[in-house]
């Protein structure tokens, strides 16, 4: 059974997800959330703590580049298909400020044979506060097993 057949896109991209992420252990140590997912897209959600702040009080760049590479890989792993970022760059626009839930909302630009481009939109309320693009590649393999419906 082709599982692709047997989900509609988003009900396999939610399935993908619920399995990349039992095995994304930065994503969840660092307490992000899935707030949604579709095929194309995902939205993870992050509140800057104390350990995230830099030397100027506010939200280090790092945590917010890797919230918006979490977001990135779980909207190009949404269609059953393992794949990896083969490049990502960020601009920063406003700083993001301790106790801020940043909200990081991806969307595929274009996906043409094994490669991809994504942006990511990083806010914190109603400001923007980061532009992520990453460029993906796909590496080979499911996350779903060949079978597997992903419904219980």
């Amino acid at each position: 059974m082709n599982v692709k057949a047997t989900l509609s896109p988003d009900d396999l991209a939610r399935a993908c997800a619920e399995a990349m992420w039992k095995e994304d252990d930065a994503s969840r140590g660092l307490g992000m959330e899935i707030a949604e997912i579709k095929a194309g897209q995902a939205t993870l959600t992050m509140t800057v703590k104390p350990e995230m702040a830099n030397g100027h009080g506010i939200a280090h760049g790092g945590f917010i580049f890797t919230l918006a590479d979490s977001a990135f890989a779980f909207a190009c792993n949404s269609r059953n298909e393992r794949v990896v970022a083969a490049q990502g760059s960020i601009t920063f626009l406003r700083p993001g400020k301790l106790g801020d839930r940043l909200v990081a909302t991806a969307r595929e630009i274009s996906r043409s044979g094994r490669s991809g481009i994504y942006d990511v939109r990083v806010t914190a309320g109603d400001v923007v506060i980061a532009e992520f693009r990453g460029h993906s590649r796909v590496i080979g393999g499911p996350w779903l097993p060949t079978g597997e419906t992903g419904t219980k």
